[in-house]
């Protein structure tokens, strides 16, 4: 009988440590989580600056659009880049139509995460990025959309390369609302 309960609560323990609760203050219906190939990232998605694509992420987290997507572009010091569910080099986007830019003023610094594009500020879709460190140079140019609550040890680990060999992946994306 001991064994049986110290089973039981061992498993307890474990789920209830893979389940990774909500960070405190976060509104479920604008956090995402990336399930990735190193472990969870949190992202609060910063609707309040950029309404249209903090939108489209959810919208392609719900379409399952992100799952096993890889982190394509990964630059020590710099940033890695995910999104490309089309053809998962950098070269694609989704089904739904260009985003126009949402610009603000909140810097690029560790752990903000922003819209990819083309050359055309209006260009961003489904393409995104991680700053690994601060990037001044990006700031007012590309839409914020985000930030990483928890998980920044996580981004830390990802495979450098452009791409990288082997690069790792978001095994899948979900809206925090949207978790069972």
């Amino acid at each position: 009988m001991t064994r049986v309960l110290a089973v039981l609560f061992a498993i307890m323990c474990a789920a209830s440590a893979s389940a990774q609760p909500l960070p405190a203050g976060l509104d479920p219906q604008n956090t995402l989580i990336l399930d990735t190939t190193q472990g969870k990232i949190f992202i609060k998605l910063r609707n309040d600056i950029a309404p249209q694509h903090a939108e489209r992420l959810k919208q392609l987290a719900r379409d399952h659009f992100y799952d096993n997507v890889p982190f394509h572009r990964v630059i020590a010091g710099f940033m890695a880049q995910t999104g490309d569910g089309q053809n998962g080099n950098g070269t694609g986007g989704s089904k739904y139509p260009m985003l126009k830019a949402e610009f603000s003023n909140v810097p690029y610094t560790r752990g903000i995460v922003g819209m990819a594009r083309t050359n055309d500020p209006n260009s961003a879709n489904s393409q995104f990025f991680i700053m690994f460190a601060d990037g001044a140079f990006l700031n007012g140019k590309y839409t914020v959309v985000g930030e990483v609550v928890r998980g920044m040890d996580v981004v830390d680990k990802l495979k450098r390369g452009e791409p990288p060999s082997n690069p790792d992946k978001i095994v899948h994306a979900q809206v925090a609302a949207d978790v069972k």
